[in-house]
């Protein structure tokens, strides 16, 4: 297909703005710090990213987004996405640069306005872990050491708590990486 023009280029680049910006995984990551100093830089860059992969290949399928995203996500923020949201994600980033090509940029822009009324209206992810009986003594005190106020202008970040108890398994996985479950 012939390439996007300019104009259809930017309400693309939009498009990948807002999906990134309302996937909790990457607004933990980045609130988190998991790509270090330069996290909100990072998922800046990661939409010029992935608009650029789009226009340096044709035809690309959505496991192939896919994949893309996992490997900026584990590469940039050292988080491996296993909360199942990456299909999703690909798929509507996929979508609307189909749209894109199609020429339905009203279309597109309308999805852009549901997704930025959708962070507006919810708020930012927060990473909280469950608490067990014996976390609830001493929370107040973690949260005390955990508390961030302020950060960059319209980003908030969330205080975690941190919890000292592993689970078997989570013991088997401190191997350096991040894992980002989904919740039950």
């Amino acid at each position: 297909m012939a390439p996007l023009s300019s104009s259809t280029r930017e309400v693309f680049s939009e498009a990948v703005r807002a999906v990134l910006e309302t996937w909790p995984v990457l607004q933990i990551a980045v609130d988190n710090g998991f790509g270090g100093a330069f996290s909100q830089q990072k998922a800046e860059w990661m939409v010029d990213a992935l608009q650029q992969y789009f226009t340096d290949n044709d035809d690309l399928q959505q496991d192939e987004v896919e994949d893309f995203i996992s490997e900026l996500m584990n590469n940039e923020f050292d988080t491996v996405v296993d909360d199942g949201s990456l299909p999703q994600v690909a798929q509507q980033v996929c979508g609307m640069f189909q749209q894109c090509e199609q020429g339905r940029l009203s279309e597109v822009r309308e999805q852009i306005l549901q997704l930025n009324q959708k962070t507006t209206s919810s708020g930012r992810a927060k990473a909280t872990p469950a608490q067990t009986s014996q976390d609830e003594d001493d929370d107040d005190e973690e949260e005390e050491a955990m508390d961030c106020e302020g950060g960059s202008a319209g980003a908030s970040v969330s205080s975690t708590t941190v919890n000292d108890h592993h689970h078997p398994e989570e013991e088997e996985e401190d191997d350096g990486w991040t894992v980002v479950r989904r919740k039950k």
